[in-house]
């Protein structure tokens, strides 16, 4: 009797054992990502965890003997897989990975192999736990098991027990109607890892990924909210400074002639309904002094790695500093990072459009109709318009994304021959590529450099190592010292353009528009404070960047409205003059006289009377605001319906419905 009863839980000890590892791993990674043990939303992950890890101790329990030990060993470690690369993922990027960023690991670790090695070495204490319950489970699964299997009661009941588990958590999490964002509104609403994990753990977010990526509903009912997003409160922040509060004349609105009503009635697909009746509703962001400031005006377009204010140093980095300085000085820039970091940052700044978490946005948009690139309007305008990137051509699809962006694209590998190292020049991509186009009348060029990019070494980097000599002098840690190294070389190609363009006479007719992909994520929080000479609040001032819109024969502009990357687009459609449909778009013009509005990939958001912390699900209202019932809620809604209509736009090619391809 007793050795049955000991030999009964023995081969049971594996429904014990795979939930409690399960949980340990979801508590390793939230105390590492997020500083946290206990809170409100440990109870969804133990029942997750434990509904999960049933499951795999059921799939490794009806074998035989050594075919269950087998089983059991693949199961947690394809778990343990999935814990430590969103633990590394993390550590670099601050954000987490999804199931569509598999699809381009390959040539992402066979170009930034030293970044993950550097991801991994970072993180290696909570590596080092998460194999914890893989390392018992190998030393003591090779003690022998006896003879037989559990019974099929004991099956079945911790399959039920499993299926409990999970229903039991999803119908706590749709009754939850607590915060600003409910609980429920996360689950259901669109995908966003920066919210799931923490609220819901890493394998429910991974089951969310997948449900995402095969969720074709793309637009449902939109969220309630008000009319118009900052219809609440004062108008203060709303456009530049200099800008007179009264008597200022009547502008139209940046909209096209779309005939909404036509479209809503004979519109059969649901789905597309419900987008011609959000984007109807949505109020046009109007004209003002400044439309058509730089009509005809060249444009040269630069989103720079890892560009950010902690790269503006009067000393090291003179032209990218006295650009800052003058033109349009926007005081209260963001640059959120999203989660696929450097491209979804270029789709954000050249479409005004929230990427959809889970894929690769901007190559999903290469087979889109996108008629507001701007390679598409300028050269409708007779302009020469070329893209480049000083690395390889390929990576993230970029030779299928910026053609379908009106731009001719060289980069290395299919006709931009420069110096084979890494990371590559900006110098020598500018000097390649200015024969093609300072001689055209009219150009448009865009740029995605590559010289800022991590690691921060002066070992491995080039750019960093061609101008160490240069930065010995500052006080920081290496990491830090080598960042601004690393700029020094975009500031060169910067000040490079400068001069030939003015050579060439062209550039009192040029505008320069200069912003970063992400902050510069390939240094620790610390050395981005040593810097900065002060602590940066990690939520939203770790976010905090610059924006350059320059031309030479401008005088200084200082605004003050909160504005973010999501609003370059539109307002250089603006200031060129270009026909666009500012209801389409996410972003707004930031020269308008509309309430600001900053979103960041976790929903949290800025406005002109507070901040809502998506974490915390707390607003904090700015000191003298008042603040109006439920509108951090029905900011929240407008929001999320922002995040939901955006990827609608992407996933159902709406611009090619509604203007034809």
């Amino acid at each position: 009797m007793i050795g049955s009863l000991s030999g009964k839980r023995r081969r049971l000890r594996l429904f014990i054992f795979f939930p409690a590892s399960v949980l340990f791993m979801e508590l390793v990674l939230r105390i590492y990502c997020f500083d946290v043990l206990l809170d409100r939303y440990i109870l969804y992950v133990t029942l997750f965890s434990s509904a999960a890890g049933l499951i795999a101790a059921v799939l490794g329990s009806v074998w035989t003997p050594g075919v269950n030990r087998l089983v059991s060993l693949v199961l947690l470690l394809l778990l343990t897989v999935v814990f430590c690369l969103q633990a590394v993922y993390f550590t670099i990027f601050d954000t987490f990975f999804t199931l569509f960023s598999v699809t381009g690991a390959g040539a992402a670790l066979g170009e930034f192999w030293p970044v993950a090695l550097d991801g991994i070495r970072r993180s290696a204490v909570p590596l080092l736990l998460l194999l914890l319950p893989f390392i018992v489970l190998c030393v003591f699964s090779k003690r022998p098991t006896p003879a037989g299997r559990p019974g099929a009661k004991a099956l079945i009941g911790a399959v039920i027990a499993s299926i409990a588990l999970q229903l039991g958590g999803i119908a706590l999490i749709r009754s939850s109607d607590n915060g600003i964002m409910s609980d429920a509104s996360v689950y259901t609403g669109p995908f966003s890892p920066d919210l799931t994990v923490p609220r819901f753990g890493v394998l429910t977010t991974l089951r969310l990924d997948i449900g995402s990526l095969l969720d074709k509903d793309v637009a449902g009912p939109a969220d309630p909210e008000p009319s118009e997003v900052g219809t609440y409160g004062p108008s203060g922040g709303g456009g530049p400074d200099t800008q007179e509060p009264t008597g200022m004349p009547v502008y139209g609105d940046n909209v096209l002639e779309i005939d909404f009503d036509t479209l809503i009635a004979e519109e059969g697909d649901k789905e597309l309904l419900a987008m011609h009746r959000y984007f109807s509703s949505q109020k046009p962001t109007p004209k003002n002094e400044y439309t058509g400031m730089f009509e005809g005006y060249n444009l040269i377009w630069i989103v720079a790695e890892a560009f950010s204010s902690l790269a503006l140093d009067e000393t090291h980095t003179p032209t990218l500093s006295k650009l800052a300085g003058e033109g349009f000085v926007f005081e209260n820039f963001y640059n959120p990072v999203w989660g696929v970091s450097t491209s979804d940052g270029e789709y954000v700044a050249t479409t005004g459009l929230i990427p959809k978490a889970g894929v690769w946005s901007y190559y999903r948009s290469a087979g889109n109709s996108m008629p507001f690139g701007f390679g598409n309007m300028l050269g409708a305008l007779g302009y020469v318009s070329h893209a480049y990137h000083n690395n390889t051509y390929t990576y993230y699809n970029r030779d299928k994304s910026y053609p379908n962006m009106g731009y001719v694209y060289k980069a290395v590998g299919n006709g931009l021959e420069i110096t084979k190292q890494w990371p590559q020049s900006d110098v020598e991509m500018v000097a390649a590529s200015l024969p093609d186009f300072i001689g055209a009348e009219h150009f448009l060029t865009y740029y995605m450099t590559v010289s800022g990019h991590m690691n921060y070494t002066f070992m491995g980097n080039m750019m960093a190592y061609k101008h160490k000599s240069q930065v010995a002098d500052l006080p920081y840690s290496e990491p830090a010292r080598a960042y601004i190294a690393c700029q020094m070389e975009f500031d060169a190609s910067v000040r490079l353009l400068i001069e030939e363009l003015d050579k060439a006479g062209k550039l009192d007719n040029t505008v320069i528009v200069i912003s970063g992909d992400h902050y510069p994520y390939g240094l620790e929080h610390s050395q981005m404070e040593e810097i900065s000479g002060s602590p940066i609040e990690k939520n939203f001032e770790l976010y905090r960047s610059a924006l350059i819109i320059w031309n030479p024969e401008m005088k200084a502009v200082h605004v003050g409205k909160y504005c973010s990357s999501l609003d370059i687009m539109p307002t250089l459609a603006n200031l060129f003059a270009l026909p666009y449909d500012s209801r389409l778009v996410m972003g707004r013009d930031i020269l308008a006289d509309t309430k600001p509005l900053v979103i960041f990939s976790n929903r949290s958001f800025i406005t002109d009377l507070g901040r809502y912390n998506a974490r915390k699900n707390a607003f904090i209202k700015n000191e003298g605001a008042v603040i109006p019932e439920h509108y951090a809620r029905d900011m929240a809604a407008a929001v999320n319906n922002k995040f939901k209509y955006s990827a609608a736009v992407l996933d159902r090619d709406y611009y090619g419905v509604v203007f034809g391809p």
